[in-house]
């Protein structure tokens, strides 16, 4: 058994990943934001704390008192629905989190005690270029003010905070575009799509397998290789939960 944390357990993904981890016989503390979610994470037998990533001394305080040994950092923030193209603003919202919140996080999990960090990246924001994308190719530039770049800066932020903090074995999910219950899309959309279900899956698996680094999460389309997650994690684009 291992006791683990879930930062944006309420989340899509994160609503997934718990039971799995239930299931596995670990002991699962849930982060959240919202008080009013507090309730039903106990309901399915997690242990609940309310903290926001941007309250550092806060969140070092009830992440120590958790005392996770790996930390899952599934935190967003992004609307429930999709009503056109990210707008500046709103990648911005969610760059903070992944830039301010990471470190913020990861410093929590430091003092707490983790020895594993797993971070939620993307898998489409690799630079244009030949496919499919290996782990290895270069990301889009993150030099002006569009939302894509200002989300390549949040990721790249992300990815090196994750995998060069001292102490942490650090392992970034670079999740290909998510879809199923609880998402943007109920059908994938486009090349380099993953199933909510999978998405969670990967992170059950990188729990206890799979070395630091980074590892494409999506489905075998040709948009971005993923021998890797398949062969260091055991990773199934195909899982789907009950």
């Amino acid at each position: 058994m291992l006791r683990i944390l879930i930062a944006g357990a309420t989340g899509a993904i994160g609503k997934r990943l718990m039971p799995l981890l239930i299931e596995d016989g670990h002991a699962v503390t849930g982060m959240t934001r919202v008080a009013g979610k507090a309730a039903a994470l106990e309901a399915l037998g997690i242990a609940p704390i309310v903290v926001d990533v941007f309250q550092p001394q806060a969140l070092r305080k009830a992440v120590i008192g958790a005392h996770p040994q790996i930390v899952i950092h599934q935190l967003t923030d992004l609307p429930q629905t999709l009503q056109g193209p990210l707008d500046a603003a709103t990648s911005a919202r969610n760059a903070r989190i992944r830039i301010e919140g990471t470190a913020n996080l990861l410093r929590a999990a430091r003092a707490a005690g983790a020895r594993r960090f797993i971070a939620q990246s993307i898998a489409f924001i690799y630079a244009a270029d030949r496919t499919p994308h290996l782990e290895t190719d270069a990301l889009a530039s993150g030099d002006d003010d569009a939302p894509g770049a200002i989300t390549a800066r949040g990721i790249r932020a992300l990815e090196h905070a994750t995998l060069n903090t001292p102490g942490i074995d650090g392992i970034v999910l670079r999740y290909g575009r998510l879809y199923g219950s609880g998402t943007w899309f109920e059908a994938p959309y486009g090349r380099g799509s993953l199933h909510v279900d999978a998405a969670a899956h990967a992170a059950r698996l990188a729990v206890t397998r799979g070395m630091s680094g980074v590892y494409n999460i999506a489905e075998d389309d040709g948009e971005v290789a993923i021998d890797k997650a398949r062969a260091d994690l055991g990773f199934d684009p195909g899982f789907r939960g009950a």
